[in-house]
């Protein structure tokens, strides 16, 4: 840490941030994760990020429509798995609820790098630091400040509009327990749900079952709501995105994923995010949206040229091509994560980047063409003196509602900066 942001007072400043009760590891493998000092947005920038958000969710909700409308699809362009399949055509085209497009300004306009529509992360990070940052600048304002509100509309609305007739006021909240590397996001939302009045159950798929009513049960607690915070990838069968790896359990969670599935399909529990999300979150989206643009309306053509890198199947990339220009090009695994398998060509040596090339499992990954991000001054005391700023912005039922900002040199993963928000008033 820097004289001005030293130990001491990073500690005074863990300290405020622990004492919200959600987020409560300000640090990362002994170094500070956490950014005292906000990011500040112009009204401007933000109003411009909060509609490229809006307008990208836009753009995959209407790829939802024409993957719902070809069946061919999931097998010959995305290749789900046949558990995969079952779950987009138990939830088709209904995708999302919750979602944080990942956007970064470059010196030709605003981009993303993904959707994440699945199990979007950070927004106990944004909330906690944008409240704490914005007692130092009441004259500043938390982009974050309507996130909640707009949180317990949207499980109010789906618990409405996909479940018949009046169910318990129970949500259950469903998340991989042998991590813990989610648990600030969990604790906000049981804070956000019980302040709504919902009972909430905390759990791990292994924990759902079914009532004679075939309503979702956790813990055999009847549930109106199923909160999804396990990734789509992980109910279904799993394989390693590497042709050289084998993962020591690649079965699915058939019992479970097959009573939330059956209560979805009985409508008697929503499901908060939707499993069609399986499809979406698929980072081969992004290459269908290039590879078969001309299926897509005039608007969404022009969102798709604007702000989503080109991108392909890695299969349908030269190999030739990807060797004699490695610094233009970013290999992707179709629902790696936070960073995870992720390469970015300019980032490794020769060696390395044939290597990815040769093991890269064949269906599994895309090429996506480099970009450069606009540095930032680091707000971080060591590293590199300029970084990258990742401006996610959570949209909530289509509405950009929220931001997470995150800094880091290379590649955003879990060792990134977690930086407070906040925006200038007009």
């Amino acid at each position: 840490m820097d004289r001005e942001h030293g130990p001491s007072t990073y500690d005074a400043f863990a300290e405020r941030v622990a004492a919200s009760g959600i987020v409560t590891d300000p640090w990362l493998d002994g170094v500070p994760r956490l950014s005292p000092e906000p990011v500040v947005l112009s009204a401007r920038d933000f109003s411009e990020i909060s509609r490229v958000a809006e307008d990208v969710a836009e753009v995959y909700e209407e790829l939802a429509r024409i993957v719902d409308e070809d069946d061919a699809l999931v097998d010959e362009f995305f290749g789900l798995t046949p558990t995969q399949k079952l779950m987009w055509s138990a939830s088709r085209p209904l995708w999302h609820a919750l979602a944080r497009a990942d956007v970064f300004a470059t010196d030709d306009g605003w981009v993303i790098t993904e959707l994440n529509s699945d199990t979007p992360t950070g927004e106990a990070e944004a909330v906690v630091l944008g409240a704490i940052a914005r007692q130092a600048r009441p004259d500043l304002v938390d982009p974050n400040r309507s996130l909640e509100a707009r949180f317990g509309q949207m499980v109010d609305v789906l618990v409405e509009r996909l479940t018949d007739g009046k169910g318990p006021k129970a949500v259950g909240l469903v998340y991989p327990t042998e991590f813990t590397d989610d648990l600030s996001v969990i604790r906000l939302y049981r804070k956000w749900l019980e302040a709504r009045g919902y009972e909430v159950v905390l759990g791990s798929p292994y924990n759902l079952g079914l009532d004679d009513d075939e309503r979702a049960t956790l813990f055999d607690k009847p549930i109106s709501a199923l909160v999804r915070h396990y990734k789509t990838d992980w109910w279904g069968e799993r394989q390693s995105a590497w042709d050289d790896e084998t993962l020591a359990d690649e079965l699915p969670l058939a019992g479970p994923l097959a009573a939330a599935l059956t209560a979805s399909v009985e409508r008697k529990t929503a499901v908060i995010n939707p499993f069609g999300a399986v499809v979406p979150q698929n980072k081969r989206s992004m290459a269908f949206m290039w590879e078969h643009i001309h299926r897509f309306s005039t608007r969404a053509k022009g969102i798709i040229e604007k702000h989503v890198p080109y991108t392909s199947r890695l299969e349908t990339v030269h190999r030739e091509m990807l060797v004699a220009d490695r610094e233009g090009w970013v290999v992707k695994s179709d629902y790696g994560a936070e960073g995870d398998e992720v390469i970015v060509g300019r980032q490794v040596d020769e060696a390395a980047w044939s290597a990815t090339l040769d093991h890269a499992r064949p269906g599994r990954w895309i090429a996506q063409r480099y970009f450069e991000a606009r540095e930032a001054p680091s707000l971080r005391g060591t590293g590199p003196a300029a970084t990258s700023t990742n401006l996610g912005v959570f949209v909530v039922g289509g509405q950009a509602s929220g931001l997470y900002v995150r800094q880091q040199s290379g590649a955003t993963d879990d060792h990134a900066l977690s930086v407070p928000a906040l925006v200038g008033t007009m």
